[in-house]
C-alpha cells in the first residue's frame, strides 16, 4: 500500500516539474524544476529497492549535470529574443506518435514474454553496489569508456563555446538599460527583416 501511494505521487511530482521545465520561459525555474524532477525519479529507484542507482541518480543529474548546465546559462546572452522558425508541425506530430508507440511497445514487451532471464544472473552474498559494478565492468566496459570519452569532448566543447563574449555585463546594467539594450536589439532585427 505504502509503495502505490509513493509512486503515485511521485509520478506525479516528477511529471509536474518537467512540465514546468519544457513550458517555463525563466531560465531559473526551469533549472530548478529540472533538478527536482531528477530527484523526483531517484525515488522510483528508492521504492524498487536500488539505493546505489537512487543515490547515483541524485549525485550524477541533480548534481554534476544540473551544476554544469547553470554554468552554462551564465553564458548565455538572456536579453536577446529568440524567433523560432515553426517546422511542419504534422511531422512533429507524427514523430510523437511513432515515439510514443516505441515507448509502448518496449515497455510492454516483458509482459508479454514470460521466458526472459538475465544474462548476468545474481551473486549470492553481491549487495546491489557490486552486481552493478560486476555487470558495468564486464559487459559493458566498452561503451563505458566510450561513454565517458563523448562526455569529456562534450564539456570541452561546452567551453569553448561559452567563452563568447557577451556585449555587456548584465550584472552591472540598471533595468532601465536593460530595456534599452533589448528594444535597440529588436530594432536591429526589424531592419534585417
Amino acid at each position: 500500500m505504502f509503495e502505490a501511494i509513493a509512486f503515485y505521487l511521485f509520478a506525479f511530482l516528477t511529471i509536474a516539474m518537467f512540465y514546468i521545465t519544457v513550458t517555463t520561459s525563466q531560465a531559473l525555474y526551469a533549472l530548478t524544476a529540472l533538478a527536482a524532477g531528477m530527484i523526483f525519479i531517484s525515488a522510483f529507484f528508492f521504492i524498487l529497492g536500488a539505493d546505489f542507482l537512487g543515490a547515483v541518480q541524485i549525485v550524477v543529474y541533480s548534481g554534476a549535470v544540473m551544476a554544469l548546465y547553470s554554468f552554462g546559462m551564465m553564458f548565455f546572452d538572456t536579453t536577446r529574443e529568440l524567433h523560432e522558425k515553426q517546422g511542419n508541425k504534422y511531422i512533429v506530430v507524427g514523430l510523437a506518435t511513432i515515439a510514443a508507440v516505441l515507448v509502448v511497445l518496449i515497455f510492454s514487451a516483458p509482459i508479454l514474454s514470460n521466458n526472459i532471464t538475465a544474462l548476468y544472473p545474481m551473486v549470492e552474498g553481491a549487495g546491489n553496489t557490486q552486481e552493478v559494478g560486476m555487470v558495468l565492468f564486464t559487459k559493458y566496459l566498452v561503451p563505458f569508456e566510450v561513454a565517458a570519452i563523448m562526455l569529456l569532448v562534450a564539456m570541452i566543447a561546452g567551453i569553448v563555446l561559452a567563452g563568447k563574449k557577451m556585449d555587456a555585463s548584465l550584472t552591472l546594467m540598471t533595468e532601465a538599460e536593460i530595456k534599452d539594450m533589448r528594444k535597440q536589439k529588436a530594432n536591429k532585427t526589424k531592419e534585417i527583416v
